[in-house]
């Protein structure tokens, strides 16, 4: 019986980042990104099994929208 293969992500898709890259690109700890998954707030997350990931689109999108006039 042959082994299914799992086809290469498209070349525009980056792989799903962890809480914890999460966590230490936006410079914060990690114990923060749990709380903006449970509590609200933060990028939207995405549960994989027990698992948080993020796309880099979304956490992107959630800085833009965090900046400030100065």
């Amino acid at each position: 019986m042959p082994r299914a293969t799992v086809p290469p992500p498209a070349p525009d898709r980056r792989p799903l980042a962890t809480a914890q890259e999460v966590a230490t690109y936006c410079g914060v700890p990690i114990g923060t990104v749990y709380q903006w998954s449970s509590r609200g707030g933060g990028p939207k997350f995405i549960r994989v099994g027990r698992h948080l990931r993020a796309r880099w689109s979304d956490v992107e999108k959630w800085l833009d929208a965090q900046t400030i006039a100065a």
